[in-house]
């Protein structure tokens, strides 16, 4: 079942970037990825966009929990660089994305707003339903999957043992980014 949450980096880039290439979390940075920029140096290329754009906002980038490879390029079009990892580290599987404020095309800024919730939200949703998963019906996101107990908790065990089980067959089969990648 997939959950978005987004937030802005207002002052600690390269710490949030550092949390989510965590080698204990990101099974030794395997499941790490870069788009536009290079994953040690995310933060510095990050900042050379905004330079380069002459920006002075208070956002460095922004942060996604929760997504995928294939939504981070529907949502973001080519256009920003970004981090995106996932983490093995709890009884779920899930993806960080850290994308920065500024596009590196056209050097204009990302609006973050209810809408661009709303798209994320509807395109995550709908990339879910094409691979087969649970989306969050509105109204009813709070309940039993959170408290852990009832039919919430048996959806959560489900999928989560399904995509390990299609994690591992790509892994076995060499293509470790296979999943995150197809459609």
């Amino acid at each position: 079942m997939a959950v978005t949450k987004t937030h802005p980096i207002k002052s600690t880039l390269k710490a949030a970037i550092d949390y989510i290439l965590n080698p204990e979390k990101t099974d030794g940075k395997l499941l790490a990825s870069s788009f536009g920029c290079g994953l040690e140096t995310a933060d510095i290329e990050f900042a050379w966009t905004r330079e380069a754009a002459g920006d002075r906002g208070t956002h460095l980038g922004r942060h996604l929990i929760q997504i995928g490879m294939e939504l981070a390029g529907a949502v973001l079009g080519g256009k920003y660089e970004f981090v995106l990892t996932t983490h093995v580290d709890k009884d779920h599987l899930h993806n960080h994305l850290i994308f920065n404020a500024v596009s590196f095309v056209d050097y204009k800024k990302y609006h973050s707003n209810k809408q661009s919730y709303h798209f994320i939200r509807r395109t995550s949703d709908r990339i879910c339903k094409e691979h087969g998963l649970s989306v969050v019906v509105p109204g009813q996101d709070k309940g039993s999957r959170r408290t852990g107990t009832g039919q919430g908790k048996k959806l959560c065990r489900i999928h989560r043992r399904k995509a390990r089980d299609k994690l591992q067959s790509k892994a076995e089969n060499g293509d470790r980014w296979g999943l995150f990648c197809t459609r």
